[in-house]
Order: C-alpha cells, then structure tokens, then sequence
C-alpha cells in the first residue's frame, strides 16, 4: 500500500511566524520603539562628553557615527527578515557558524551591552536631571545609586505588566524627549538668529597634546557610537511586532530622524556655548548637564527644573528599551537552547519572559553602582562594536544558506565596510579610557564562566539513561 507523504506546512511571506510572545508592536510603534532608544541617554547625556574628546566639531563624530551604525543596520535588516525572531545578533551568530561557544558569548556581550545601557540611563537621570527637579535629594554617590536602582526596579514592573504596557509607556517618554530636543533647536535657532554665538566653533577640532586631529575624531565617533545603536534592540522584539516585514521602513526612518536630531544639536550646542562653559570643569564627569547649559544661554528665563524634567523621560526611555531588549534576548537564546531553558519561561497570564524579566533587572541595578555615565556609555559602545563586526561577518556567510520567503537584501559592499569599520573602532587607537576595556573584560569572563556551567550541564551524564532505552 503506496503512502503519499503530507508536505510541510509552510508560511506567506506575508503571515508572521507563530510566537508564545504577544504581536503588539505595529508599524507606528516600531517607529517611535527605534526613535525612542537611539535619542535618549546618547544626547540627553553624552552630548558634553564628546565635546571633550573633539571640541567645537562635535557634530563630526555624531555623523561618522551614524554613517558606521547605518551599514551594519543594513545587515540586520537582511538577517531579521531571514529570521524573523527573538535573540537578535546570537541568533544570526549561531546560525552562521554553528559554535556554541561563540553564540554563547555573542549572546551575553549583547545582553550585557543593553545592561550598562540600562545602569548609564539611570546614573544620568539619577546625577544630572533629578537633582535639578528635587533639589532636597543628596549630591552623593550614594543618592545617585539608591535613585537608580530604584528607577530600573520601576521599569522591571512595567515591562513584567506586558509588551504593549511598556511599548506605550515608550510612546508617551519619546513624545516628551522629542520636545525637549525641539525646545533646545528652538531656542538654540532663535538666538543664533539674533547674533549670539560663535560659528568658528563648529568646525574646531580640539585635540588632546598628544592626539591628532583624526584620532580626536575617531575617539569622539567611539563613544558617540553609543547614541546610535538603538535599532539594534529592536530585532530582539521581532516576536512582538505585528509583521517582521515592517522592519527595514521603521528602522532606516527611524535611523534617519534621530540622525537628523543628532547632528541639529550638535551643531548647535557648540555654536551656542563655548566648549569649555559646554564641557563643565567636573573633572569626574566632563559634559554632565550639557544641554542644560545650552537652554540656560540661549534662553536664561526658561526654568531649568522643567527640562530636566524632560531629561529625565528621556534617558529613562534608553533604560526601559534596553531592559525590554536584553530580557527578550535572554528569553530568544533560551528558547534557541543556547542557555537553559528555564530563561525561557513566559508569563501565562501576561506573555512576558518574567525570569529573563528579573534576571537581566538586578544585572542592570548591579551595574549603576559602578561607575559614571561616560565609562558605562563607551563600555556599551565597545562590546555592540564587536558585536557588530561579527553580524556583518555573519551576513556574508549566511548567504549560503538561502530561505524560501524573500527578504531584504543588503549589497555585499555594505556588511564588508560595516565589519572593517566596527573592527576599527574596538581597538585601542580609539582614544577610550581603558577602564572601558576592564569593564569590557570583567563582563565577558563573567560570560566565560556562565557558558562553562551551561556547557557542562548541558553534557553531563545521566544516570539511568542506560536502563532507560534497553
């Protein structure tokens, strides 16, 4: 008797694969999701310190930076419409090169990006914004580190709520932090058009004694890098849009106006404000309040208190992406089998990895007890820049390995310049604080030590297998 096997159920291109996480996020959020993350702690908080490293051109590196974020967007783009889900970068790692270990560590060096992200967010609203609105709060280190835990514990509740609580929440923050930029391009025009400021100074490159002029440049691009890597974090949410395919509009868009913002307050700042008022003389903390010196001189009767405010929305919307993200991460290798499966367990009631939720949470408060928003920002902009370089490496091996549904493709020139250039801007030449590489290395052999535990359970013997299958 012939049997005629039954063929494999196979998806549309247009119908999303099936997922245990809620499908929320549509077009229009993704949006405000990538808008949201790449304008908040980057310009709220870094905009000073890269003053520092470059002087008056601040602008360049914020631009240089967007251009080396923008080639390795293209690569995710093509990966996350191959694989359409949760786990991002340690997805594509795994399916490139099929080394456990590597995966392992991809996986982890993310997660722990989104971390310092998350710890550097709060430690900003924490130091340069509430003080301003609550001037009662203590200026110790103390203070900072009880507030911002605290913060990351808010956000852990909201984002244990659901995906659609948290992604509205994010709505409402990147409306606020839009409006704080808008004030700052507002006023910053209308007193550039009355004669105020210098515009010598937007293209003064001001280089440290023992630096060149490019290498000012390029270390300034290694921590403006930190303010562009939002889109990153929302491949790890691919399980909860409504549609992958929305993702190569929302991300390139949403790339764009954060660049555009970027660059218009960068230019600004520095035509506005002498770069040594911008800098600050905090010798711990160069650029902290940086726009709050821009609003204070071009408009001196606007009350701080209310944009710092604003600032406090906005860094605190980088914190809460990068806990979604590094919790959806988390969750993605689990369910990939990368790490043990109990990471992988969601919420029945609310559809939420609530240990993936909670893990990455008290990793993240941990981490605002060690130390400024600088370190933390140029620690995250260095571990996603390695990341980086081996997701464009990924892309151009994985075209060996076609899918049936059609997908966004990058030019092959894209993902080679993307991987030469993130490369480029892990090393030393960079002009980091080698502190970075300390942070850097203590996280990754926290890393080792997991994937060894994991590794190790995972290939354990199990007594009784034997009598089990005779």
């Amino acid at each position: 008797m012939s049997h005629t096997p039954t063929p494999p159920v196979t998806l549309a291109p247009e119908e999303p694969p099936p997922t245990e996480l809620k499908r929320a996020i549509g077009p229009g959020l993704l949006l405000l999701f990538i808008v949201g993350d790449i304008l908040g702690t980057g310009i709220y908080a870094l905009t000073g310190q890269v003053a520092a490293k470059v002087g008056g051109a601040l602008w360049i590196p914020f631009a240089a930076a967007f251009v080396a974020a923008f080639l390795t967007a293209f690569s995710y783009l093509e990966l996350v419409g191959k694989y359409p889900r949760a786990a991002g970068a340690a997805l594509y790692t795994q399916k490139a090169f099929g080394i456990h270990f590597l995966t392992f560590m991809v996986a982890f060096t993310v997660m722990s990006s989104g971390m310092t992200s998350a710890g550097s967010a709060a430690r900003a609203a924490a130091s340069d914004y509430l003080p301003q609105v609550f001037q009662w709060l203590p200026d110790t280190e103390t203070a900072v580190v009880i507030v911002a835990a605290m913060m990351l514990l808010v956000f852990a509740v909201v984002n244990l709520r659901g995906v659609s609580e948290s992604v509205w929440v994010n709505v409402v923050f990147t409306l606020i932090e839009l409006t704080g930029l808008a004030i700052i391009i507002v006023v910053s025009v209308l007193a550039v058009m009355s004669g105020e400021g210098d515009a010598s100074r937007v293209m003064d490159i001001d280089p440290a004694p023992d630096q060149s002029a490019f290498f000012a440049v390029v270390a300034g691009t290694s921590l403006a890098f930190f303010a562009m890597v939002g889109f990153e974090d929302s491949v790890n949410m691919a399980e909860e849009t409504t549609n992958p395919r929305i993702f190569p509009r929302a991300m390139l868009a949403g790339m764009g106006i954060a660049a555009l913002i970027y660059v218009a307050v960068a230019v600004f700042s520095s035509w506005l404000v002498p770069i040594d008022v911008l800098v600050g003389d905090d010798p711990e903390q160069p650029g902290a309040g940086a726009l709050l010196r821009v609003l204070e001189t071009g408009a001196p009767g606007f009350p701080l208190w209310l944009f710092s405010v604003i600032g406090v929305f906005a860094v605190s919307n980088s914190a809460l992406i990068n806990m979604l993200m590094a919790s959806r991460l988390v969750y993605g290798m689990a369910n990939e089998r990368v790490i043990p499966k109990v990471f992988g367990k969601v919420a029945q009631r609310r559809r939420t990895p609530w240990v993936a939720i909670v893990f990455t949470s008290a990793i993240a408060i941990c981490l605002t007890t060690y130390a400024d928003v600088g370190l933390l920002g140029g620690t995250t902009s260095l571990l996603l820049l390695a990341v980086f370089a081996v997701v464009n490496v990924a892309v151009l091996v994985l075209r060996r390995k076609p899918v049936a549904h059609k997908h966004f493709k990058a030019p092959t020139v894209v993902p080679v310049l993307g991987a030469l250039i993130s490369a480029f801007l892990v090393g030393p030449w960079s002009g980091r604080d080698p502190e970075q590489y300390r942070i850097a290395g203590v996280l990754l052999a926290v890393g080792v030590v997991l994937w060894a535990i994991t590794y190790f359970a995972h290939h354990r013997p199990q007594r009784g297998r034997e009598v089990a299958t005779d």
